[in-house]
């Protein structure tokens, strides 16, 4: 496989076109980090729930543990505020909810708007940087076999391309015409930006 073209003007643009792709990758990776470091600020209710919960747990368990030592009502006291504690476990586990869903919703996003920029480049770019690269090499391969180059060249080079010969230059390759077969060779190269 040959990847880039010999002539300057091809292997510019094929070059100009491959950082464009890197750059396009760069690009959605920037924009996916971005959004999901937007996405992550969202979770600070979660945290703030977490906080205060963990805080009324913390008064309640504290209040419980000094009621234990009220004479006759202390154990029923303290059982009583440990009702607020696990409302204080509830508001922390509401707030590790919403955190888990806040960073699940970050790290799927940011997945998305990396992977379907990147599908669309493979799907429409890399196939056609393939399929030059299996050209090129093969039309390369052929540099000291002009005739086969040249019925390439026969099949492959347009109309357009073909009417500026003088005659027929199909003709000219049966009758072995080596000024032709020259010529047809070249453009065959020519067109992929292959040096003869």
């Amino acid at each position: 496989m040959k990847w880039y073209a010999d002539r300057p003007v091809r292997f510019t643009r094929q070059l100009i076109a491959d950082l464009l792709a890197v750059g396009w990758v760069a690009l959605w990776i920037w924009v996916a980090t971005t959004v999901h470091d937007w996405v992550l600020e969202l979770r600070a209710p979660g945290d703030g729930l977490v906080n205060a919960g963990g805080s009324i747990r913390d008064v309640f368990n504290n209040a419980a543990d000094k009621a234990r030592g009220v004479p006759l009502v202390g154990d029923d006291l303290a059982g009583a505020l440990g009702n607020g504690t696990k409302a204080g476990e509830t508001l922390t586990s509401a707030g590790n909810a919403q955190i888990s869903v806040v960073q699940d919703s970050a790290f799927w996003l940011a997945v998305a708007l990396i992977v379907l920029p990147v599908l669309f480049l493979l799907i429409t770019w890399l196939p056609l940087r393939l399929r030059y690269a299996r050209k090129a090499g093969s039309t390369a391969k052929l540099r000291d076999k002009p005739d086969l180059l040249a019925l390439r060249a026969l099949t492959s080079l347009s109309p357009r391309e073909l009417g500026k010969f003088e005659n027929d230059p199909a003709v000219a390759w049966r009758m072995g015409d080596t000024d032709v077969i020259e010529q047809l060779a070249s453009r065959q190269l020519a067109a992929l930006g292959v040096r003869a």
